[in-house]
């Protein structure tokens, strides 16, 4: 989780999505839980959060102690019964947020697995999920060593999934203006950034003066909360439940 950058102020309000109330009624989640019968919109923004948020559900499942291309099989199962079988009622039911939605959800998927014995769904061959982004060390780890919980290795990595996600289309954003070594080295200053340099080396670099790094990195800040909290708007049902889930992901971020 230190690799991922959080700080002090995304739980305020100030400068982080002043249209955030207008916005909101067109994110992914939203749209899941105002469907009142089948809809491809519906089916179409559930396919985006799942293929997003894999990551901590796959973390769970290894952290029951069950081998990595198993995992992957069961998690690739869960996400079609899921997309195939999505119960909104259910989804009502966990307080509008995606996070205890999917954790619930595959608590009971695996309870029924293991009463049929762990016959492995494979998603009927659907490579729903990008799993092959997972890198060697996520494969893996997680195995059941210590005292950390399932649970618990679910919230890191939804709150590290939501960190890097919102970093990737910061990156994104700089990137399309022509400006990625400002972001390579804006980023070198947000907190928990191994030997950051200082912003007197950083316009010494990039040929700016001192106020202008300043300037650009006030920025930065300003826009990396605003994508924090759009981010986080798309997987709760209100616009009130946005600050609770701001809160909860630090508290996760610094457990």
């Amino acid at each position: 989780m230190s690799s991922v950058p959080i700080d002090d102020q995304v739980t305020s309000l100030t400068g982080i999505g002043v249209n955030g109330g207008a916005a909101f009624t067109t994110t992914h989640w939203s749209v899941v839980l105002t469907a009142q019968a089948e809809s491809p919109a519906a089916q179409e923004a559930l396919e985006k959060l799942c293929r997003t948020y894999w990551r901590p559900i796959y973390s769970f499942v290894r952290r029951q102690g069950i081998g990595p291309a198993d995992a992957e099989d069961l998690t690739q199962g869960f996400f079609a019964s899921l997309l195939e079988h999505r119960n909104l009622n259910a989804v009502r039911k966990e307080q509008g947020r995606l996070r205890s939605y999917l954790l619930g959800a595959m608590k009971y998927f695996l309870a029924d697995e293991r009463r049929r014995g762990m016959a492995i769904k494979r998603g009927k061959g659907q490579r729903l999920i990008p799993l092959e982004e997972l890198r060697a060390d996520e494969r893996v780890e997680m195995e059941p060593a210590d005292a950390v919980t399932a649970e618990l290795i679910y919230e890191r990595r939804w709150a590290s999934t939501v960190l890097e996600r919102v970093l990737n289309l910061l990156k994104d954003e700089y990137r399309r203006a022509g400006n990625a070594a400002l972001f390579d080295s804006l980023k070198e200053l947000l907190p928990g950034e191994p030997d950051a340099p200082s912003q007197k080396d950083i316009a010494a670099q990039l040929g700016m003066t001192e106020n202008a790094v300043r300037q650009a990195f006030y920025r930065f800040r300003q826009h990396y909360q605003s994508l924090l909290r759009e981010e986080i708007a798309q997987t709760v049902a209100t616009p009130g439940d946005i600050e609770d889930e701001l809160r909860h992901l630090i508290a996760v971020v610094r457990a």
